[in-house]
């Protein structure tokens, strides 16, 4: 039987969030004014998503949507170059190196490493890159390219909660999920698939859930 390991990316695998990435990539690149412009317009929302006046993921999934529209436009390869440039600058330089660690020992031991996440699916690619591994794979929101050009809207629906545990699931088919990490409430569907589930610096719902179960907690660095 195929053996899987499952991480979500964001929180999880590292401490580095794709948005903040993507923004200073943009703003490094001559696109500065139409960032600033997005984040007033986007702001007032996260102060009340952060207040919890307002529901979380309701607005990342918001922001995710809204913020590839500042893509229009890109070819593929001016995509892949931002995907690279925010997976080096900062989801990798702020990696966890305790669950890269382990992921790389699940790989050593036969198991196809999936990154599952809520990220543009050319970042979550770029990242996987970055562990050097012969089987891994993004499983992540794809970026809708027409003729060769984002259109600025994404081509599925946001890779979270459980469109993010089904996706999962599709990958592994008839195989063994034998870990998954995550670090939000929202992975706990992905997690609940899995014979040995790892919350990673959980928030306050997963680390209920993970104490109500008895799974693994591994605190963040």
């Amino acid at each position: 039987m195929n053996c899987f390991v499952a991480s979500d990316l964001e929180g999880t695998l590292t401490a580095g969030e794709a948005w903040r990435g993507i923004g200073a990539y943009l703003k490094a690149h001559g696109r500065a004014n139409a960032y600033r412009r997005f984040m007033a317009t986007h702001f007032p929302g996260a102060i009340l998503a952060k207040a919890g006046i307002v529901d979380k993921q309701t607005f990342k999934n918001r922001w995710l949507a809204d913020q590839a529209k500042l893509l229009r436009g890109y070819s593929r390869v001016e995509v892949e170059t931002l995907a690279e440039w925010v997976a080096e600058n900062e989801m990798w330089a702020k990696r966890r190196v305790a669950v890269v660690d382990e992921l790389t020992k699940h790989h050593a031991s036969g198991c196809t490493v999936l990154i599952a996440s809520g990220a543009y699916e050319p970042i979550t690619n770029a990242f996987a890159r970055k562990l050097n591994l012969e089987r891994v794979r993004g499983v992540s929101t794809p970026l809708e390219m027409v003729n060769g050009r984002a259109t600025g809207k994404l081509a599925a629906a946001i890779g979270v909660d459980a469109v993010k545990a089904q996706r999962v699931r599709e990958q592994i088919g008839d195989g063994a999920l034998v870990a998954a990490y995550g670090d939000t409430g929202a992975d706990a569907p992905l997690l609940e698939l899995s014979r040995q589930p790892v919350a990673v610096a959980p928030d306050e719902a997963l680390r209920k859930i993970a104490n109500a179960k008895g799974w693994r907690i591994l605190e963040g660095e």
